[in-house]
């Protein structure tokens, strides 16, 4: 098992990593480290690879694992395993948020004083819905605090949309339209990464960084649903290390 570690500055108390598809124990087109449940897979294989990403990974709890809808409801410290959203914020340390994905963007961000972390399920219809806005909400934070990563997701050169899509992202913002370009008989190829930096620094979040790794053209670490169909998906994580955090109400943490 080789996570991606997110290339960003990120303080010494925030840990985030983006699992591939391989250090598993999945067969078929779920091999190897499948994470997720809900796509067809061997609950038990699933099951021990979330064990071992665990065990890897040295996760100080279980993940707080989503039922990731395409919405934009944001899970905070109060939320039960399994519940409905797409995306997860924290301030507690140790406790992991985490997304589910196989070509949707996943975003992953924290504050310069590592006080608060969040990760958000960011495909196109999140995106446009708000998802990222709520997130920064419930963050409850100056969004100039913030550093954001873009993890890898369906690249500009794969991802063909409708022209209702792209409408909707140019009603939003018609900076969006730098975002397409024409694709195959009136369709068009939309960059998400380019789409998810507009709508943060739009919303006050100049620090992005990441972005840029396609999950569609590279088979062998990743999974892609636009490429396979019946695939499995990585699990992006990101928590507030409870070696080096303080825990909310105490006066280190600000």
């Amino acid at each position: 098992m080789t996570p991606i570690r997110p290339d960003w500055p990120a303080p010494a108390a925030v840990r985030a990593l983006v699992t591939t598809r391989s250090g598993g124990v999945s067969q078929g087109p779920y091999a190897s480290l499948n994470l997720a449940t809900h796509v067809g897979d061997d609950p038990a294989r699933v099951a021990r690879n979330r064990a071992l990403l665990r065990q890897h990974a040295g996760l100080p709890s279980e993940p707080l694992w989503l039922d990731q809808v395409h919405g934009c409801v944001v899970a905070d410290d109060a939320a039960a395993l399994g519940c409905q959203a797409d995306a997860a914020v924290s301030a507690w340390p140790g406790r992991v948020c985490a997304v589910l994905t196989a070509d949707c963007l996943p975003l992953l961000l924290c504050d310069r004083e590592g006080t608060r972390v969040a990760a958000v399920h960011a495909g196109w219809r999140g995106l446009a819905g708000g998802v990222i806005e709520r997130t920064l909400a419930a963050l409850a934070l100056e969004p100039s605090r913030l550093l954001a990563w873009l993890g890898p997701a369906i690249g500009p050169s794969a991802f063909e949309v409708g022209p209702e899509v792209r409408a909707r992202f140019v009603d939003l913002d018609v900076a969006a339209a730098d975002a397409f370009r024409p694709g195959r008989a009136g369709r068009w190829l939309a960059d998400l990464f380019m789409l998810a930096r507009q709508r943060l620094v739009a919303a006050g979040v100049p620090a992005v960084y990441g972005g840029g790794q396609c999950t569609h053209i590279d088979p062998q670490r990743f999974f892609s649903y636009r490429r396979d169909g019946t695939t499995g998906r990585m699990a992006s994580l990101i928590w507030l290390d409870p070696a080096v955090a303080a825990p909310p109400g105490d006066p280190e943490h600000v």
